[in-house]
């Protein structure tokens, strides 16, 4: 598929391997035919603040490297900041602190792999914070991280996800706004989200995004439930979305994000990508019919 003289190019989320060490992980991905790996930095993967941390970037960055895998840095981690609180803290609590840490250390990380991207998001707002307060903590906050990613020479994708302060494209390009359009300030797109919550069709909203996306999520979902489901289970079309891609001139990782399917990784990855495959290669059926039909006769 190459509308703009790019592929699609499918990836993995490791969060959706959860009960296999990285590196058993990283080999079924890469046996599956998968050219890149999504990477949630945490405790039992690539720990963040582990002690030997260079000693093992240094090692993940050769076995990537001779498995041909691409890769983005993800920083959804649920429990890794706080072992009582699911993704706790964020950038808009009081204490934002370890947060701010645990994102600088994802764009050093990132920045040592050779990653295509680093992806964060805002978090929910908690209850007793205003909204405009809420913005303001945000605003701040990603600033530190764009003066990070800017010195480090990295890419952010920041991901608008359905119930936080940020859910929308419309809200992404406010925030990119109010942070005074930095060049590494990208977004991060899961198409499953755009079916949730968007009121475009999701190949419209990839459209609107094109020029800024850095890194892709992909899965099935249903209007107004935010539930990452396997392909062919929601409600989305896939070729159209995959042709968007294309002709936005995207040419990073598109990759699966089921975290909730750890439990039949190898099967679950396998089935994705022959839907993908099938998916993009219907895309480039349809794109060619449009082709023949814009030809003068």
């Amino acid at each position: 598929m190459s509308a703009a003289g790019t592929t699609v190019r499918f990836g993995y989320g490791t969060n959706g391997f959860a009960n296999h060490r990285l590196e058993d992980a990283l080999a079924v991905i890469a046996d599956l035919g998968y050219e890149g790996v999504a990477l949630t930095l945490d405790h039992h993967h690539l720990d963040p603040f582990a002690e030997d941390l260079p000693r093992r970037t240094e090692a993940l960055a050769a076995r990537l490297d001779r498995l041909g895998l691409g890769v983005v840095v993800e920083t959804g981690a649920r429990y890794l900041l706080d072992p009582w609180h699911k993704h706790a803290p964020t950038l808009l609590d009081d204490e934002p602190a370890l947060r701010l840490d645990f994102l600088r250390r994802a764009v050093r990380i990132a920045a040592d792999l050779g990653a295509e991207a680093v992806s964060f998001w805002a978090g929910v707002r908690p209850a007793a914070v205003p909204r405009e307060r809420a913005w303001d903590r945000l605003v701040r906050g990603c600033a530190e991280v764009v003066a990070a990613a800017d010195a480090a020479g990295v890419r952010l994708g920041f991901e608008p996800e359905p119930g936080m302060l940020v859910e929308t494209i419309d809200e992404w390009f406010t925030l990119r706004g109010r942070l005074g359009a930095p060049g590494c300030f990208g977004l991060t797109l899961d198409i499953g989200h755009l079916r949730c919550v968007e009121p475009r069709p999701v190949a419209d909203c990839v459209a609107v995004a094109g020029p800024h996306i850095v890194n892709v999520q992909i899965d099935d979902m249903r209007r107004g439930v935010h539930e990452h489901l396997e392909f062919g289970t929601g409600e989305i079309e896939f070729p159209p979305a995959l042709r968007a891609l294309a002709e936005a001139g995207y040419g990073g990782l598109t990759a699966v994000e089921l975290p909730r399917h750890s439990h039949a990784a190898p099967t679950v990855a396998r089935d994705s990508l022959a839907f993908l495959t099938a998916a993009r290669a219907a895309a480039e059926a349809l794109g060619s019919t449009r082709e023949a039909e814009e030809v003068p006769q």
